[in-house]
């Protein structure tokens, strides 16, 4: 039974497989979404504007952190597809041992980092002065809960790894309706404001971490092998961290530009912070499809190319995109149709006028251009699940740099429409090299197995 999710990627039609594989994916990403939403919706609602942008700053040093967290757990994770789906269990599983552990110690030492820095960063990205100390405060609770966040996310991958991708879909729904839950009570009934908001994010992270670990062990009881699964291979960590580190670097570009552009937002003050702060939120909402099904196609390329069947993921390739234009159709629809009530949920428009303007600007925009992130994602999940790092990074690279040079030199000559202008600019760069890059078929020679054949015979 514990074979099954496999033979669905690399047996079933491609198009089915990969669609019904991404969308546990997809519908569990917007429930995370949710769930970093609702500190936002509630503090902007029970508390005020100020908490929104407070929580706004916040968020955009936080989702760094959380991009590092899932580039990393997907990146690692291409190894174990691979090896599960050369049907290699025992290394499989040292492979998720192997992460399990080096995420372990790599995030403890990020959580102290960022417990020391986060006031001096926020400072630098010119935060205004009355939401810093609200800032200063979620930061430094969200970053004791840093390890956590990290062991969740980095399980999450090895679920999908394994083909498993409703297990962390069912997880989150119970972390997000849990974290709702805390937030109303410590910040509604309990009037702790935005700490409130931090620590009710903290405890439902954490106890959705430990869960998953004990499922994740479980579920690898079920892979019958035969001799000693080592816990760490330094080969595997090698290995694994060649792809991650371009992984980590793919996912983290869009949060990465959102931090570095904040501080040409915080030029126009705290009610424009609040209202790109909603949009922001909202795009992440929106992005979730397209991120999400970038990912399947990276675990569906991993799969397959373990197996032998590079035209399989050609064929599962062209279906990606027929899944991307329909999501990019309905949230053209959802950004032109349905901006103002969806915007109401963090801002009053009566109440801030430039704030629900801004938001409004930015969301209707970008709104157009989602299908443009989807070719991106797709396409740079072929390249990372084949372990073919080196351009895809540079295209990641290039499409970081041209939101933050058109975001700080543009916007303040021409006006605050210039930093989102940068979006649809980077996402469309990073596609066509990476699509070029594609093209020319070296990703179906960069299996990462080929180098770890010796081993698996031993």
């Amino acid at each position: 039974m514990a074979q099954n999710a496999k033979e669905n990627l690399i047996t079933q039609p491609p198009a089915r497989s990969l669609f019904f594989f991404a969308l546990p994916m997809i519908i569990g990403n917007l429930f995370q979404q949710f769930y970093n939403m609702a500190d936002s919706i509630i503090v902007g609602n029970l508390v005020g504007e100020d908490a929104l942008a407070a929580v706004g700053a916040s968020y955009s040093f936080t989702t760094v952190f959380i991009m590092i967290a899932i580039g990393g757990g997907i990146g690692a994770s291409v190894l174990t597809s691979q090896y599960l789906g050369a049907g290699h269990y025992r290394e499989m599983k040292s492979s998720v041992y192997t992460f399990l552990i080096a995420f372990a110690v790599f995030s403890t030492l990020l959580a102290v980092l960022g417990f020391a820095v986060n006031p001096t960063v926020l400072r630098l990205l010119k935060t205004p002065d009355n939401i810093l100390p609200d800032a200063v405060s979620y930061l430094q609770i969200y970053f004791v809960g840093l390890p956590f966040m990290f062991m969740y996310n980095i399980l999450s991958a090895n679920f999908n790894a394994l083909g498993r991708s409703k297990i962390p879909l069912f997880l989150l729904i119970f972390s997000s309706i849990l974290n709702i839950v805390l937030d109303l009570w410590m910040v509604g009934s309990l009037k702790m404001g935005v700490a409130g908001a931090a620590v009710a994010t903290v405890i439902a992270q954490g106890i959705a971490a430990v869960i998953s670990l004990v499922i994740l062990m479980r579920l690898l009881s079920t892979y019958a092998v035969e001799g000693k699964v080592r816990r760490f291979r330094s080969d595997m960590f090698v290995t694994g961290v060649k792809v991650a580190i371009p992984s980590i670097v793919q996912q983290s570009i869009v949060s990465i530009g959102m931090l570095l552009t904040q501080s040409a937002v915080n030029q126009f003050g705290s009610s424009a912070l609040a209202g790109y702060s909603a949009g922001t939120r909202l795009e992440s909402l929106c992005i979730v499809p397209m991120i999400a099904t970038g990912n399947a196609m990276s675990t569906f390329t991993a799969q397959n190319l373990g197996a032998g069947k590079p035209e399989r993921v050609r064929q599962g390739y062209r279906a990606a995109y027929g899944i991307i234009i329909g999501f990019g159709v309905l949230l053209i629809a959802v950004s032109q149709l349905f901006y103002e009530p969806i915007l109401s949920a963090f801002v009053e428009q009566g109440e801030s006028a430039v704030a629900f303007e801004t938001g409004t600007a930015y969301f209707r925009f970008i709104g157009f251009f989602f299908s443009f992130l989807g070719f991106k994602a797709i396409t740079d999940g072929i390249l990372r699940g084949a372990g073919d790092i080196k351009v895809y990074m540079l295209a990641n690279l290039i499409n970081l740099a041209i939101r933050v040079a058109v975001a700080q030199l543009c916007s303040p000559i021409w006006g605050i429409e210039l930093i989102w202008y940068a979006v649809p600019m980077g996402w469309t760069a990073n596609y066509l090299i990476s699509y070029l890059w594609y093209r020319t078929g070296n990703w179906k020679r960069r299996n990462l197995l080929k180098n770890e054949r010796q081993d698996c015979n031993e």
